[in-house]
């Protein structure tokens, strides 16, 4: 007779776990690194430090071409790049993992802090540059979709994750990361203008419409003569030996006149109360 003897449960086998991808520009310095630790200050030690950048300068130009066509040259970028891999290289410490793990973030952080700090002609808060990056990420999504035409703001919201308040302010950081000269061509004819020539200016007329309406009610209240004699001075242009001959008077009444009706006007214009009584050597019966 055939007895089965009672087999003990299988432990349930774990997955193997995946290796960690390296990248073709990753070579393998961990010896250096480590040598490179423990090394004084001197020449042996920095031409150590450069053969290590160098060693791991195409992993930079790598990361520094994900960065192209943002208006910056390639070139430019990977310089941004080599410069966060010295700082990666200098800062490293081997007990705490593999160097490219440490390098990599570095060096991407160096150059969108290049793009951050140095490619926006007016400064803008980091808030509205990480806009403008979500924003432009999706609209570049949704224009690559087969049949796809401009996405609105909605289209982009819904994509983004964005309120369309945010991809609105997003939009305006696309359109603001460059500056145009005063003295770029608005037009490209033959009567074409710069922007300058599309600028206001202040207009001195505003000053003299203000003047005009403060003045207005101090003249209400001069005596019927007096504002008579303003307005031939003033808006006929006439003499004051003209006026004295018109109005039968001495031209030194005139003038004194005149003074009088502008302190006056001038002092209710300013919010002071006038003088009272006649000019002096005039006599009230003048």
């Amino acid at each position: 007779m055939r007895i089965d003897l009672p087999t003990r449960p299988t432990a349930p086998t774990r997955p193997t776990p995946r290796p960690v991808r390296s990248h073709d520009d990753a070579p393998d310095t961990a010896t250096r690194f480590a040598r490179l630790a423990v090394m004084p200050q001197g020449p042996d030690r920095e031409a150590l430090r450069d053969e290590l950048v160098t060693a791991w300068l195409p992993m930079a130009h790598r990361i520094a071409g994900r960065f192209r066509d943002r208006g910056e040259s390639l070139e430019d970028l990977r310089q941004v790049a080599a410069l966060g891999l010295v700082k990666a290289v200098d800062r490293y410490d081997p007990a705490r993992g593999a160097f490219e793990s440490y390098a990599v973030p570095t060096v991407t952080g160096e150059v969108k802090r290049h793009f951050r700090d140095r490619m926006w002609a007016l400064r803008v808060p980091r808030r509205v540059q990480e806009l403008r990056n979500k924003v432009r990420v999706a609209r570049r999504d949704l224009i690559q979709l087969p049949g796809a035409c401009e996405p609105s703001a909605a289209d982009i919201a819904a994509h983004s994750g964005l309120t369309e308040d945010e991809v609105a302010a997003g939009l305006e950081a696309l359109d603001s990361f460059s500056t145009l000269s005063l003295d770029a061509e608005v037009a490209p004819d033959d009567d074409g203008y710069s922007l300058a020539d599309t600028l206001g200016v202040a207009d001195a007329s505003y000053d003299v419409v203000v003047d005009r309406e403060s003045a207005k009610e101090g003249l209400r209240h001069l005596p019927e003569r007096e504002r008579a004699i303003l307005y031939m001075r003033f808006f006929e242009d006439m003499t004051q030996s003209r006026i004295a001959d018109r109005l039968g008077i001495s031209q030194m009444h005139v003038s004194r006149l005149i003074s009088r009706s502008c302190a006056r006007v001038r002092a209710e214009a300013l919010g002071r109360a006038p003088a009272a009584g006649p000019a002096a050597g005039e006599s009230p019966t003048a």
